[in-house]
């Protein structure tokens, strides 16, 4: 069964009636440019075909019921005529009150709805489940309310649900990707503006997702750690952003830093370089180069971001092991400690570097990996 009717067989069940509407967000990898949209710098995620499916129904009055399939069909209730506030309970339904939540203190129409929800992107994988439902639930109440949204909006609007509501301090580039992806493209997206450029992605190569199983949270983990010590090192060095540092000023800074600042920054000053470059690279199928730029990237995650975890570094040296110069790359990707490697992969060596990952993997970690082929596809507000 599809998404859609996974859903639409749950919400008829549980409400005794059948919905009127679907609609359907991707998560998204990053291929490269980690920690970098929250100090405006640039990104070159794609979103992927995988991710979460709404049906819904729309209500006369102010009562929202959901059904989530992922969560054994739980159906949770509120009525956003009454103040709105996280639970500890059934969490997943935080980002529906939080959608609403947003929604309403920007001024924007709402209704009351019927909802069942369906993903199959992994949760805590850095796949971006969250901004996927975040941004699904964004197109649903908008298209039931009767208001038009373009996807920056929605994705700013999905941004605020996420630091405000959920209390995780994310940048921008999971909701816009969701929202704006492009079919068989990367966006190389400016954090700052908010612009993005189409980079075709080589039909030769795979984009193969290895989910190391090792479970992250992001506002239980130090991302928002991460993302202070970032500030911290823009104020030293008299800049907005990140993005605005150049390594020659940090270096001329360094006997004024603590060392945490210090590598927190070189890590985001290089890592945007690399991303420029890749997109490049990507572009001029220059794969050599690209895939030293994903070991780079990888390397500064692990030394100067401190958000690998051993089974991560384990997948990305499997996978390096198979692969020649040329034919790919591999980094961790998502917000770290845990969670997923994005490997771009020619296609003759696919089958050979999945073989060889599920020979070593658990043997070696007593986890077992699960491996996603995906394709680059449109975003929730792409016609």
């Amino acid at each position: 069964m599809t998404l859609h009717e996974l859903a639409t067989a749950a919400f008829t069940k549980r409400f005794n009636y059948a919905p009127s509407h679907q609609f359907y967000a991707p998560g998204r990898v990053n291929l490269i440019g980690e920690h970098t949209d929250y100090n405006d710098g640039f990104v070159l995620p794609a979103a992927i075909n995988f991710g979460t499916a709404i049906v819904a129904h729309k209500r006369e009055d102010t009562i929202v019921r959901v059904c989530a399939v992922n969560f054994d069909e739980e159906v949770v209730e509120f009525d956003f005529g009454l103040p709105l506030f996280p639970s500890a309970e059934s969490t997943w339904a935080n980002y529906v009150r939080g959608v609403y939540d947003i929604l309403l203190k920007q001024n924007h129409r709402v209704c009351g709805l019927d909802i069942a929800i369906a993903g199959d992107v992994p949760y805590g994988a850095g796949l971006s489940s969250s901004a996927a439902l975040e941004i699904v639930l964004i197109r649903t109440v908008s298209a039931l309310a009767e208001e038009s949204i373009d996807p920056t909006q929605a994705a700013l609007l999905g941004q605020q649900t996420e630091n405000e509501f959920i209390g995780a301090h994310t940048g921008i580039m999971d909701q816009l990707i969701c929202a704006r992806g492009e079919q068989d493209h990367a966006l190389l997206i400016d954090c700052r503006d908010l612009t993005s450029k189409p980079v075709s992605l080589d039909p030769t190569f795979r984009i193969v997702i290895f989910n190391s199983n090792v479970k992250r949270g992001l506002v239980d983990s130090k991302y928002n750690e991460r993302r202070q010590q970032c500030l911290q090192a823009a104020h030293v060095l008299g800049v907005g952003a990140l993005r605005d540092a150049t390594m020659p000023l940090l270096q001329s800074h360094q006997d004024s830093m603590d060392d945490l600042p210090f590598r927190r920054a070189h890590h985001v000053i290089s890592e945007n370089d690399r991303t420029l470059r890749a997109a490049e690279a990507l572009g001029k199928k220059d794969w050599v180069t690209m895939g030293q730029l994903m070991a780079e990237s990888h390397q500064s995650m692990k030394q100067d971001f401190d958000i690998t975890v051993a089974p991560i570094d384990g997948l990305v040296g499997l996978i390096n092991e198979v692969l020649p110069a040329g034919a790919g790359g591999a980094r961790m990707t998502g917000g770290g400690f845990g969670g997923c490697v994005v490997a771009l992969i020619a296609e003759q060596y696919v089958d050979a570097v999945v073989e060889h990952v599920a020979k070593h993997y658990e043997e070696t970690f007593g986890i077992r990996e699960s491996v996603y082929i995906c394709q680059a596809v449109n975003g929730a507000f792409v016609a």
